[in-house]
């Protein structure tokens, strides 16, 4: 009886991923961080994330902070951001970089609904030059206080939970984003978790 609850619950959950979304962790470096991105991550339905270090070294993500998340949203690393961009691109993302500076827009002019990746950068550095000259776009939260940065964790799931009332609007949670083939292929992946 738990098993069956259990499958109903993946395939639920499978169901709502939303594959045409996804988040660039680049140089992320305290993974207490890492792991609340994570939980937006699977809270808004991404299936996959892109760990993006170039800097720093790749996470190592505590079975405790990130205990349920870290094992429902896939990761890919990359060690370049040309590598990150190049693959994303060839999957046809738009890729968004959260980044303060001149021309970048208010993330409630963007349309999430469309096949983006947002990145996020280092907590201290923010997102590089490098990865906000290469993106297709900049966006950024509005804000009106005296200071002009978010937590990067609270900036994902700012964006993450915009993004999921557009596709809520369009209706992208009722109806599956995979065919029932991948769908039953993916819960055979979830079930051995």
């Amino acid at each position: 009886m738990r098993s069956e609850r259990r499958l109903a619950r993946m395939d639920s959950v499978l169901r709502r991923r939303q594959p045409d979304l996804t988040v660039v962790m680049e140089n992320i470096h305290d993974p207490h961080n890492v792991s609340a991105m994570l939980r937006s991550c699977d809270a808004a339905g991404v299936m996959a994330v892109q760990l993006l270090y170039t800097q720093e070294k790749f996470p190592r993500i505590g079975k405790k902070s990130s205990a349920s998340a870290g094992k429902w949203v896939e990761r890919r690393q990359f060690k370049s951001i040309d590598a990150c961009y190049e693959r994303l691109r060839a999957e046809g993302f738009r890729i968004y970089a959260t980044h303060l500076a001149e021309g970048s827009v208010s993330l409630y002019g963007v349309d999430l609904t469309k096949k983006v990746a947002i990145v996020f950068g280092n907590e201290h550095r923010g997102v590089s030059d490098e990865a906000a000259r290469k993106a297709d776009g900049l966006l950024q939260i509005p804000m009106v206080g005296m200071i002009q940065s978010l937590n990067v964790s609270v900036a994902c799931a700012i964006t993450l939970f915009e993004a999921l009332r557009e596709r809520l609007e369009h209706g992208y949670y009722e109806r599956p984003r995979f065919s029932e083939i991948e769908l039953k292929k993916l819960l055979e992946e979830w079930a051995k978790k």
